[in-house]
């Protein structure tokens, strides 16, 4: 009867290995200390060039707004001129120099302009628009830090499996040639073993790499370097979509999204655009005021200059009669312009409501992913040990508790990656219904792991 040799149990020393792995992991980067997601938002909040380049912009979309409102303001401006005069005449004692003072203090006060209210009102939607932006320019950083967050989570996760992987082949491997030089296997066994080996260290390798550049992308995210995110629990509750109904996410996509609100604020622009293109073919009638000090020259002696004092006020009417037809070529573009801005709020609504069906439905999609890997992790598990016995009492060769191994540690990196995927979908579906804010985060911290 052949001398069996027994190999060491994979499991529980595959999960040494990965708790042992994390732990180097989390211990990189010498005084690194572990943060939350809310910390690393907030410090993407002052460090992102595209959201603070949102900001600025709707800074800039307020002042303008604050321009407008001086159309219908009064203006008040003063003026001043001094001239030296030289003046040769034919005619004798006519050549001479002399001096022209002047200072002008003016104001005038619409009276009646009614494209200038309308460009208040312009201002005022167009500033509704700019806030909508910015809240779009939250909410995808909202997404992109939580993004790169997980990604490193899942990076970290991706390479404590390969080298827990590493370790079981390494393990298989030594049995191998245990068993080859008792004479119960041949170099088949051992060959085949050493091959998964060093598909493994390559493995290793790309997957070690991989988490450089995860963890890069969420630095030059924050704008901070030696990040280590808290991990997700073991035993956290993915949340589901509340409500559950797509319907009712699209109803609310529809009616609060910014996108949505800012297509509907630039229609309104545009439909003020045709009323004030129109109103610049009326009167227009402001009232005026002026007061002048002038000093001149006398026409006749003896004073040499005469200092003169002018007030005026008064009222000017302006009606445009002939244009080159200007006026009317611009009332058409405004008409034109208008139409676009109503089909783009048409395509801003369908495009927010795809969206939002498709991200709730990916997260359906991705619990349900989850309990089936679930499921497949705890079969790939039982499937390893049956495996590894058959092996032991030569029922089963090397190779099948190799495949057994690589698919047990493929599903647990797929499973990782699958919980992941259904927070980060959660806040997506928030994103694309418009609704996603800071706060959002909280109920995902709340299933991290304070390190």
């Amino acid at each position: 009867m052949p001398k069996i040799v027994r190999t060491l149990s994979t499991p529980p020393r595959a999960r040494r290995v990965v708790a042992a792995t994390l732990l180097a992991l989390g211990l990189m980067g010498g005084s690194a200390q572990a943060q939350s997601l809310q910390t690393l938002l907030e410090a993407a909040r002052g460090y992102d060039a595209a959201y603070l380049a949102a900001q600025a912009q709707f800074q800039a979309s307020r002042a303008k707004a604050e321009q407008a409102k001086a159309r219908v303001l009064p203006t008040v401006g003063l003026s001043a001129d001094a001239f030296v005069n030289r003046r040769d005449s034919s005619a004798r004692g006519f050549d001479d120099s002399f001096t022209n003072q002047s200072v002008k203090l003016a104001a005038s006060h619409p009276l009646w302009r009614p494209g200038n209210q309308l460009e208040v009102d312009q201002a005022e939607r167009a500033l509704q628009a700019a806030q909508a932006q910015l809240q779009l320019a939250e909410q995808d950083l909202v997404v992109r830090v939580a993004q790169a967050y997980f990604d490193v989570l899942g990076a970290q996760d991706t390479l404590a499996f390969v080298r827990a992987q590493k370790a079981a082949v390494e393990q298989q491997l030594a049995a191998a040639k245990r068993n080859f030089e008792v004479g119960t296997a041949t170099i088949t066994d051992t060959r085949e073993a050493q091959a998964r080996y060093d598909l493994v260290l390559a493995q290793e390798v790309a997957a070690d790499n991989d988490l450089r550049v995860k963890r890069l992308a969420l630095e030059q995210l924050v704008g901070r370097s030696g990040l280590e995110p808290w991990p997700l629990k073991d035993a956290a509750a993915l949340p589901a979509p509340t409500p559950d109904d797509v319907q009712a996410w699209v109803q609310r996509a529809v009616a609060e999204h910014p996108a949505v609100r800012a297509a509907q604020a630039q229609l309104e622009v545009a439909r003020l655009e045709v009323r004030k293109a129109q109103a610049a073919k009326g009167p227009t009638l402001d009232a005026v005021a002026q007061l002048q000090w002038a000093r001149s020259p006398a026409q006749t002696p003896p004073f040499p200059y005469v200092r003169n004092q002018v007030a005026s006020v008064g009222v000017q009417f302006n009606l445009p009669l002939y244009t080159g037809g200007a006026l009317d070529n611009r009332i058409q573009e405004t008409v034109a312009l208008e139409d676009k801005a109503r089909n783009d709020l048409e395509a801003a609504t369908r495009n927010v409501s795809q969206a939002t069906r498709a991200a709730f439905f990916g997260v359906q999609s991705g619990l349900g992913q989850v309990r089936a890997l679930q499921a497949a992790e705890a079969s790939s598990q039982l499937a390893l040990e049956a495996n590894q016995l058959g092996y032991q009492v030569g029922v089963r060769i090397n190779i099948d508790v190799l495949n057994a191994q690589s698919q047990l540690y493929q599903t647990k990196a797929q499973l990782a990656k699958a919980r992941y995927d259904v927070l980060v979908g959660g806040l997506k579906l928030r994103q694309a219904a418009g609704v996603l804010g800071a706060d959002d985060v909280k109920p995902i911290e709340a299933l991290l792991a304070p390190r």
